[in-house]
């Protein structure tokens, strides 16, 4: 569930390997930096932290940070997005296509996939996704971004998977497409809520 509360509330599920972050969590993790008693992991924890703050400026809602197992050894790391912001205008479709269109045409990309996509709530949806080069990074990032609306069309949703693992492009689309699909906006423990389909997020996994 987003957890900001000028934004409208959306509730989405992610898939294990995903865990919850937010700016709020810097005390626990200087803590857990000071237990470790590594001076390399308090700075690091520190940019990251530095860097989730810097998302909020961007109506980032929520994000959490993935760790996959990767063969034969080491972990796979992403970092996972939702931004929700006002649309300004009240056509959902044209709010989508310009949206997807704003970000296909980013200087980052070297190379990208773009299409729309079916959500079970029948909201219009759009993914791009594929390499960024990034100023100040030696090495390209694989992102994939879902772009749809509130149910009013009065907000717009950015879902984004963020990774250095290039090689894990097609799970992370998928991945990202799941989590799109399980968007509802009411509570689903309240028993109003319609889920509209089923999941496919244990069909993706990593």
């Amino acid at each position: 569930m987003t957890h900001q509360r000028s934004a409208p509330p959306v509730w989405f599920r992610l898939p294990p390997g995903f865990h919850d972050i937010g700016p709020g969590d810097r005390p626990a993790l200087h803590a857990f930096a000071e237990a470790l008693g590594s001076s390399g992991a308090h700075q690091e924890l520190s940019k990251l932290m530095d860097g989730l703050e810097k998302l909020a400026d961007h109506d980032v809602v929520h994000t959490a940070i993935g760790f996959h197992p990767e063969e034969p050894v080491g972990v796979a790391t992403s970092l996972f997005s939702l931004a929700v912001r006002p649309t300004g205008q009240p056509n959902p479709r044209l709010t989508v296509a310009r949206t997807a269109l704003a970000i296909a045409r980013s200087p980052h990309w070297t190379r990208s996939i773009r299409r729309f996509i079916d959500l079970p709530s029948g909201l219009p949806c759009c993914l791009v996704a594929g390499t960024i080069s990034v100023p100040d990074v030696e090495h390209r990032l694989f992102q994939a971004r879902v772009a749809t609306v509130y149910p009013d069309g009065l907000h717009l949703l950015v879902f984004d998977i963020t990774s250095a693992s290039t090689q894990h492009a097609e799970a992370y689309t998928d991945i990202l497409e799941a989590v799109a699909g399980t968007a509802l906006f009411a509570d689903p423990e309240s028993g109003t809520s319609k889920a509209g389909g089923s999941s496919r997020l244990l069909e993706v996994l990593l």
